[in-house]
């Protein structure tokens, strides 16, 4: 037991406090189908996903003391809570068919029997082994209703007879399952903001904005009731985001309660890539689920503080997909007076959504991050619009043509080429050309080589760095294109990443 608790001691470093019941699931050697009905009041049901005789290789040898190419009898399953049909617990087990009686062997080739019954019902003297448990990432094809990227916690054991291993067995259950307190965990995608529209203001609106939602990178979280504001899982600037949102909307709930934040996955920030509006929407959303308070996404965006420029990073939270979104009333007396980003415009509703469409699932996406800095934020992005605004309005009819008679139907008839030459277009167009001329002239290289390489369009978003390349067959030659191009600009990332077209996933566990 001194090995189970060591590891118990690694998980909760690693993922925070573990409930009583999961200690126990991962550390009992009895009949974790006992207890599982103990727990749930409810009787326990196998579904087998995959049962085979194979050869056993080396590492499976190893663990059942067989010779490699031994028979070996692998099994999948998942046990269910009966009643409600909840995948409980994910198990994948290993047997060696040559010491199993015919009978044994019958009733565990039947699937339907949990392997802790078989042995049983056929009174086997067993005991059993843990050898060890950890966190793992969620490799069980999804079966598990959770958020992508949630953890789970795994355990080993080896079930001994006659002093030699009779069944190999890994089990898998969510972190955030079996817990003694309510949880709210909420994953975001993160957006490429393709363009302002009108950053000329001359017909009274001003902003205005073009998006994609992603599925990857994204902002993973949970929240708990806590006696104390606290977050876990990030660095301080992060946490301090975190913390005055949190602070902000429990303040205006008025629920007289505090949360504790564990941040499972994020992205860097001032890449171009949304990730303030995503965070702070994420926390938004958290709180009021954990506190039972169900507000739409433009009340949470108003209390955190965003979507007072762009609105596509507000509505690929509540919708995914391709956005168009309006932008402000603008002028005296108006919502806007002024040019300003979102960080400086507080107090502005997030504006309408004018088009959501589905982003084509086989148009590949490519974002390309160099290392060598961060897009322009805080006072430099202000100094830009206060100086580069307004747009020549000549510029402002020119972008809205193309997006209306080109980058629109591309979308609409799921036509590669032109939505791509509509990308490509927009990067000398209105305030993207602004945004292009604070960059490095290697991104413009970047871009110029991405699409050389074969991507149908190219383009920067926000602010960068992060650019994005969209494609479909060809698009490795296009990611070499870019790692060769990043390492002579001094280094950087690549991704792979696909548009999402749901908005951000919210669980209460």
């Amino acid at each position: 037991m001194d090995t189970i608790a060591r590891c118990l001691d690694e998980i909760e470093s690693r993922v925070g406090r573990l409930s009583a019941l999961q200690k126990i699931l991962l550390g009992t050697d009895g009949s974790v189908t006992q207890l599982l009905e103990s727990a749930t009041g409810h009787p326990v049901a196998v579904r087998t996903r995959e049962q085979e005789i194979v050869h056993a290789d080396a590492l499976a040898a190893e663990r059942l003391g067989v010779a490699p190419g031994d028979a070996v009898n692998h099994r999948i399953v998942e046990l269910l809570d009966a009643t409600t049909g909840k995948v409980l617990v994910y198990a994948k087990s290993q047997t060696p068919v040559a010491r199993l009686a015919p009978e044994f062997k019958d009733d565990l080739m039947r699937a339907d029997i949990p392997i802790g019954r078989i042995i049983e019902r056929h009174h086997i003297e067993a005991r059993r082994e843990i050898l060890t448990a950890q966190v793992t990432p969620d490799d069980t094809g999804g079966i598990f209703s959770i958020c992508k990227n949630e953890p789970l916690l795994m355990r080993q054991y080896r079930i001994i007879h006659g002093g030699k291993p009779l069944i190999f067995i890994q089990e898998q259950f969510p972190y955030n399952q079996f817990l003694d307190e309510r949880r709210v965990v909420v994953r975001t995608p993160s957006r490429i903001h393709v363009t302002l529209l009108d950053m000329n203001g001359g017909l009274g609106r001003v902003d205005g904005g073009i998006g994609i939602a992603l599925e990857d990178p994204a902002i993973l979280l949970e929240a708990q009731a806590s006696p104390t504001l606290e977050v876990y899982g990030c660095d301080s600037r992060t946490a301090a985001i975190i913390r005055e949102c949190a602070k902000s909307v429990l303040a205006t709930l008025r629920v007289g309660g505090k949360v504790a934040i564990t941040v499972r996955e994020e992205f860097p920030a001032h890449h171009g890539l949304g990730r303030g509006s995503q965070l702070a929407l994420a926390t938004a959303r958290a709180c009021t689920e954990l506190y039972g308070k169900s507000l739409s996404t433009k009340e949470l965006a108003r209390m955190a503080g965003r979507g007072g420029t762009s609105g596509v990073g507000t509505a690929a939270f509540d919708l995914g997909g391709f956005i168009v979104e309006g932008g402000h009333r603008f002028g005296p007396g108006k919502e806007k007076t002024g040019f300003a980003p979102s960080s400086a415009s507080k107090g502005v509703q997030p504006p309408p959504v004018l088009v959501r469409h589905e982003f084509p699932g086989d148009w590949r996406i490519l974002l390309a991050t160099p290392a060598c800095f961060e897009g322009a934020s805080g006072v430099r992005e202000k100094e830009i619009f206060a100086t580069r605004c307004p747009v020549p309005v000549e510029e402002v009819r020119m972008l809205c043509h193309e997006v209306m008679m080109r980058m629109l139907p591309g979308i609409a008839e799921q036509d590669l080429d032109l939505f791509g030459t509509s990308v490509n277009t927009i990067q000398s167009l209105g305030f993207k050309k602004i945004e292009l001329s604070c960059q490095p002239r290697a991104i413009a290289g970047l871009l110029d080589a991405m699409r050389a390489a074969g991507a149908a369009g190219a383009g920067m978003s926000s602010f960068g760095p992060t650019l994005y390349a969209i494609g479909d067959t060809g698009m490795r030659e296009v990611e070499r294109a870019a790692q060769s191009y990043l390492q002579a600009m001094g280094g950087g990332t690549t991704l792979f990443t696909s548009a999402r077209n749901s908005g951000a996933a919210v669980r209460i566990a």
